[in-house]
């Protein structure tokens, strides 16, 4: 304590004393002056002239009363005065006049003390009552804080060895709280990476600026057979001038928190990957591709091999003989270990399910399984599949086998196994591989629907329409028909009837929709053109008839449709339309034109307005029907697509099979976007 002293005398303090003192002083300014028997001031300490705003020069030899005393205060202060002369120590919470007169409450201690010539005088001691009760709340609140906080506490002093540790962070290191004391980090805990943490703490001493959420991962002895993750952060401890004492460290345990994280992280990344399986799985709805773009998702972003194997009696139905039955056929497979023996696991071999084998439970009981080193000997009998037999054993790490199971009808497998070099499959794998497997059964069954159902189409309108045309008076005739991919089916299609007198009745049509409702629709069509004919009808009478067998179809059917007759003694053409493009005619002189004639109404919407257009071509001449697939596209309409038709039909003198061809490759687009029927009949000599 450094105080300011009247000449008269001066007293000496103890070194150690004042030692002390300036450490409170530090931590707790305190004031301290003396008054002589007349209660003048004779001493006033720099504290004094801090907490109150008096210099010592300016106050001592003063009266202290007039000075520092309130005015309500006087009587309260003499009366005090007697009690400290006649020896008594009083102690109490007083205002005192600050310099420039506002009053500061302080805590006081007035103890009897001679004055320099060894009468009764009095010796002061305060401080500010604010700053007291600062302290206590501060006191209180580290306390509190070290007793009752969850999180662990420690104090460290410059050398980094433990001041104070509190319960908390005892429990965390397994070790007694008097154990820490005086001992550093490295020889309490020497398991989770102490030395490094130290070095934190040397930098936070160095640099005087926290270090915050500094994680660590490790054991103790609260916990030694399990890994913990720490979150560490620590502060400089600093004195009042700023200098620093040690360090704050302060621990909190996140091994739970980043646990559930990693959950979420594990369950985004499965959820990432799904939407990515959803993306890229079933693109097309060819079988065989659904199958590859199973095996490509899995290896090797899953698996280290993946194959996929399906019932011989889910591909091939109608073949329900016992030579099939419990026989896979593998669709697709990855094995890209080149040790692996590929040769014995080709894409399109088959095996017969082993019985009483993990195959047999999974497909019969639609329920995916791991295999084991153990079932080796069930799955592969076969002497001649050694090679296989020892890969599995010596090279696979883990292995797992899926059920395709697709509207509760098992379709067959899917295989993963992963090498003994990558980690084995975990619960996670596991889950994530099932539900892909899930996904992509459905997929593949609806690869699976559609290609039998465009196989029962495409054999329906085969045996529906007479590609093979008949010779018939007077007309040269070729017809296509394209459907709008190796996919998809319509109900397009063309025919030639051959009537009475020598006539040729030429139709062609486009049912609406695809797959096999309209094929079938198309052969009624057709079947209905065909007995009509027999008895002549015209061809505006003949639209009309059709149109009430669509009509009787169903509200929703719909065809368009042309039936065209030609009469080879007269060159003439008879033509009816239903809503169908108009047929291009080309004259022997080459000279192209649309039909311009009534358009009628679609088959279906029983308008019957029907009309009737007569053309007469003479030999050489070309009557072009064509549905509305040949002209029109997605980037093309109905008008620049008939543009692009006459340009094709320039030059009609070669033969009819190649023209045909040539406007086919000149107009559609690759891959066509609608099925098409084109259907040329070039007029000949009598």
């Amino acid at each position: 304590m450094h105080t300011h002293q009247s000449p008269s005398r001066v007293p000496q303090p103890p070194r150690a004393a004042v030692g002390y003192a300036g450490v409170l002083n530090d931590l707790l300014p305190i004031a301290l002056w003396r008054e002589d028997t007349q209660g003048r001031i004779v001493e006033w300490s720099l504290a004094a002239q801090d907490l109150l705003g008096h210099r010592p020069e300016d106050v001592i030899g003063r009266l202290a009363t007039p000075l520092l005393v309130p005015d309500g205060n006087r009587e309260l202060a003499e009366r005090l005065t007697v009690r400290v002369q006649a020896g008594e120590t009083v102690v109490g919470t007083l205002p005192v006049r600050h310099r420039d007169g506002h009053h500061v409450v302080m805590e006081m201690w007035i103890v009897p003390a001679a004055d320099p010539q060894g009468r009764p005088g009095a010796m002061l001691i305060a401080v500010e009552t604010s700053q007291v009760l600062r302290m206590r709340e501060s006191l209180a609140a580290l306390e509190s804080l070290f007793t009752q906080s969850p999180i662990g506490l420690a104090t460290l002093g410059p050398d980094l060895r433990f001041l104070r540790v509190n319960d908390a962070l005892a429990r965390m290191n397994g070790v007694p709280t008097a154990d820490h004391i005086g001992r550093r980090l490295t020889e309490v805990v020497p398991g989770v990476n102490a030395g490094a943490l130290e070095a934190l703490m040397r930098q936070v001493l160095d640099t005087g600026t926290a270090v915050v959420d500094a994680r660590r991962v490790g054991r103790t002895p609260a916990d030694p057979g399990h890994d913990h993750i720490w979150s560490n952060s620590y502060a400089p401890l600093l004195d009042h001038a700023g200098r620093p004492l040690g360090v704050i460290a302060s621990l909190i345990d996140i091994t739970d928190s980043q646990q559930a994280h990693i959950e979420v992280e594990r369950a985004r990344h499965r959820f990432a990957l799904l939407a990515e399986a959803g993306a890229r799985i079933g693109t097309t709805l060819d079988l065989r591709q659904t199958a590859e773009e199973v095996v490509a998702f899995l290896v090797p972003q899953l698996a280290d091999s993946a194959d996929v194997q399906l019932l011989e009696s889910v591909l091939e139905p109608d073949e329900s003989t016992a030579a099939t039955r419990g026989v896979l056929r593998r669709l697709a497979a990855a094995f890209p270990d080149p040790t692996a023996p590929t040769a014995l696991l080709g894409v399109g071999r088959t095996f017969q399910i082993p019985l009483d084998s993990v195959y047999e439970e999974v497909i019969t009981d639609a329920r995916a399984m791991d295999l084991f080193t153990a079932d080796i000997p069930a799955l592969i009998r076969d002497p001649r599949l050694e090679s296989l037999r020892s890969y599995l054993a010596t090279r696979i790490g883990s292995a797992r086998l899926i059920p395709l199971v697709a509207r509760g009808k098992v379709l067959g497998t899917v295989s993963v196994t992963r090498l003994r070099t990558r980690e084995p499959f975990d619960e996670e794998d596991r889950v994530l591989m099932d539900e892909i497997a899930a996904r992509a059964a459905l997929n593949i069954d609806n690869a699976r629907l559609y290609t039998t159902q465009r196989q029962a189409a495409l054999t329906l309108q085969r045996s529906l329409t007479n590609n093979a045309l008949p010779d018939v008076k007077g007309l040269e005739l070729t017809g296509r028909y394209l459907p709008a991919s190796d996919h998809d089916v319509g109900g397009d299609w063309f025919d030639v009837v051959a009537l009475p007198g020598g006539r040729t009745g030429l139709v062609i049509g486009d049912v609406m929709g695809h797959g096999i409702h309209a094929a079938a629709v198309m052969g009624q069509l057709r079947t209905a053109v065909r007995t009509l004919a027999r008895h002549d009808i015209a061809p505006a009478r003949m639209l009309r008839s059709l149109d009430a067998v669509v009509g009787d179809l169903g509200e929703d059917e719909m065809a368009t449709c042309v039936y065209a007759v030609h009469d080879p003694a007269t060159h003439v053409w008879t033509i009816a339309r239903a809503g169908h493009p108009p047929p291009a005619v080309v004259t022997p002189d080459g000279a192209i034109t649309f039909l311009d004639g009534p358009p009628g109404t679609p088959l279906g919407t029983g308008a019957h307005e029907f009309g009737t257009q007569k053309v007469a071509l003479p030999p050489g001449g070309l009557l072009v029907l064509y549905t509305d697939g040949l002209i029109e596209a997605r980037d093309r309409d109905l008008d620049q697509g008939m543009t692009e038709l006459a340009e094709a039909l320039r030059d009609t003198d070669r033969p009819l099979d190649d023209l045909c061809d040539d406007v086919l490759s000149g107009l559609l687009p690759v891959p066509a976007q609608d099925d098409v029927a084109v259907l040329l009949a070039r007029t000949m000599p009598s």
